[in-house]
C-alpha cells in the first residue's frame, strides 16, 4: 500500500540535518559596547569562513562574529547538502565584464570544492563529505534540449572534464524513471551541512574568534553593528546574513528571501537501492525549471528538495523551517517520479529556509574602502560552495585595504564591486515572484505533457521578466 505524510513526520525544527546532529550548545549573547578589529554579522558559512581565513592570514586581528540565533542556524543548516561549482551571475559577468574574467570566476569556483573539501579534512571537521560529482538529468525532451544547451556552455567556460551520458549511461550511475540524459562534473560532493557549520563555528573559535549568539544586529552603519544588548565598533564591518539580509534597517529591497523546502526519507533498505542505483552518491538535480536537488546520504536516506511557497510577503522569513503540508506532499510527488519504487518509503523529516536573490540573480563581494563596510551574498541557492570563495575574497579586500596584503587573482574576479538595484516594493514584489513560479511550474507541467524538444514559451517569457 502506498504510504502518505502523516503526523510522525517532523515537520520543521529548523532542519533534519540538526535533528540527526544535534543543535549545538548556546553561546553567550554580546554583553555590552565593545570594540574589534573586525565585526563579521551573520554566522553562516559566509561569515564563519571570513573569520577563518582573516584570522589564519592576520592571527593579530581581534575578531568578532554577531549571530541573531546560533551559528548555522540559516541556509547553511538547512540546505541540501550541494558543495558544487555552480555560481549565481557567471552569464552576466561575461557580458558586463568579458569572457575570460566570467571564465576566471568559473575556474575559481570548480577550485573552491577542493578547497573546502580539504580545509575541512585539515581542520578534522567530519562532514560527511564524499566527492562524487554533480549529474543534472533531463526526463522530457524540452528538458535535453536544456540539458545539451547546459553541458556546451560549461565545457565552453573551460570545464573541460565534464561528461554528457545518454539514457543507458545516465541509468548505470542513477535510475530516474524516464531518465533520456544527464550531465556530470566531477566539480561537486556531497556533505552534511549542519556538522560542517558546527565544526567551523568550533575551529573559528579555537582560532581566537569571539562568537555571539543569540544577538541579532539590528542595523549596520560605518564602523559600527547595533543589537539591543550593545554596538561592536570595528574599522571594518561584514555583512553575512544572506537570506536574513532584509531583517537589517535600511535593507528590505536588497535582497529577495527566497524560500526552499526540503524532505528527507527514512533510511532506504538495501534491497530498494539495487532498483535505483546512486552507488556513486552523486549530488543529483534535475534541468526542470522550478527544478529539484537531492542527495543520498551518509546513513542511506534520500534528502530533496525544490521550491514550495517561494517567498512571504513583506520578506518575512520563519521562524523554526516549518513547511506547508501541500509542500511536503509535492516534494514527496517528485521522490515518487523519479523513484517509483520508493512509494512506500516515509518522510522523517521536512523543513524550509530561505536564501538571498539579489535583483539580477548575481552573487557578489563588496566592500567599500570609504566607510569600512563589505558584505558578499545574494547566492541564489549555490552557496555552499560559493561561502568559501566569498570568504577568501573578503579576506583578500580586507587585507589589500588595510595594508597588509596586495592586490590578489581573487580582488579582480569580475563579481567584487558589483551593484544592483533594489527589488520593487510591495504588493509588487510578492505578486511577482509569486507569478514567476506559477509560471515555472505550469511551463513544466506542459512540457512534460506535450513531450516537445523546445522550453515552452511561459519559462522563456518568465525568465525574461525575472531578469535571470
Amino acid at each position: 500500500m502506498r504510504s502518505t505524510p502523516t503526523s510522525r513526520t517532523t515537520n520543521g525544527g529548523i532542519s533534519f540535518w540538526y535533528a540527526d546532529h544535534g543543535t549545538p550548545g548556546p553561546r553567550e549573547p554580546l554583553p555590552g559596547d565593545t570594540t574589534a578589529d573586525v565585526c563579521v554579522v551573520g554566522g553562516g558559512y559566509t561569515g564563519l569562513w571570513t573569520a577563518y581565513y582573516l584570522k589564519k592570514a592576520a592571527p593579530h586581528l581581534d575578531i568578532t562574529v554577531l549571530e541573531a540565533a546560533f551559528c548555522g542556524y540559516g541556509a547553511s543548516g538547512r540546505n541540501g547538502g550541494w558543495l558544487y561549482n555552480g555560481i549565481a551571475g557567471r552569464d552576466r559577468y561575461a557580458r558586463l565584464h568579458g569572457r575570460e574574467a566570467a571564465t576566471r570566476l568559473q575556474h575559481a569556483m570548480n577550485d573552491t570544492v577542493t578547497e573546502v573539501v580539504d580545509t575541512a579534512a585539515a581542520e578534522g571537521i567530519d562532514a560527511d563529505i564524499h566527492r562524487g560529482g554533480v549529474l543534472e538529468v533531463a526526463y522530457t525532451p524540452a528538458q535535453l534540449t536544456r540539458l545539451r544547451a547546459f553541458h556546451a556552455a560549461e565545457t565552453a567556460f573551460g570545464e573541460k572534464d565534464r561528461v554528457l551520458l545518454g539514457a543507458r549511461d545516465t541509468a548505470a550511475r542513477v535510475k530516474v524513471a524516464g531518465a533520456v540524459g544527464s550531465t556530470w562534473t566531477p566539480h561537486g560532493a556531497r556533505l552534511h551541512p549542519a556538522k560542517l557549520v558546527t565544526g567551523l563555528a568550533d575551529t573559528v573559535e579555537a582560532l581566537g574568534v569571539t562568537i555571539h549568539e543569540s544577538t541579532p544586529v539590528t542595523e549596520i552603519a560605518p564602523r559600527r553593528a547595533r543589537t539591543p544588548y550593545g554596538t561592536v565598533r570595528a574599522p571594518y564591518v561584514l555583512r553575512c546574513t544572506e537570506g536574513f539580509t532584509p531583517n537589517l534597517k535600511g535593507q528590505k529591497r536588497s535582497w529577495l528571501p527566497m524560500n526552499s523546502s526540503m524532505i528527507v526519507t527514512d533510511p532506504v533498505p538495501a534491497h530498494l537501492w539495487e532498483t535505483i542505483g546512486w552507488d556513486g552518491r552523486e549530488n543529483l538535480g534535475d534541468m526542470a525549471h522550478a527544478y529539484m536537488y537531492a542527495q543520498r546520504t551518509a546513513d542511506d536516506r534520500i534528502a530533496l528538495g525544490g521550491r514550495g511557497v517561494p517567498y512571504r510577503f513583506g520578506s518575512r522569513t520563519d521562524n523554526d523551517g516549518r513547511t506547508q503540508p501541500a509542500t511536503v506532499a509535492a516534494l514527496r510527488a517528485v521522490l515518487t517520479r523519479f523513484f517509483p519504487t520508493l512509494a512506500g518509503t516515509g518522510i522523517a523529516h521536512a523543513w524550509s529556509g530561505v536564501l538571498g536573490v539579489p535583483r539580477d540573480w548575481c552573487a557578489t563581494v563588496t566592500l567599500d574602502r570609504s566607510t569600512g563596510l563589505g558584505w558578499a551574498g545574494g547566492y541564489v541557492g549555490s552557496g555552499v560552495a560559493t561561502a568559501n570563495l566569498a570568504a577568501r575574497t573578503l579576506r583578500d579586500l580586507l587585507l589589500q585595504d588595510s595594508g597588509q596584503g596586495t592586490a590578489t587573482a581573487l580582488t579582480t574576479l569580475p563579481w567584487v564591486g558589483h551593484r544592483v538595484r533594489k527589488w520593487e516594493p510591495e504588493p509588487f514584489r510578492w505578486l511577482g515572484v509569486q507569478t514567476l513560479y506559477a509560471a515555472y511550474r505550469e511551463a513544466d507541467r506542459r512540457e512534460l505533457t506535450a513531450r516537445t524538444a523546445t522550453t515552452h514559451p511561459i519559462a522563456t517569457l518568465a525568465n525574461r521578466i525575472a531578469g535571470r
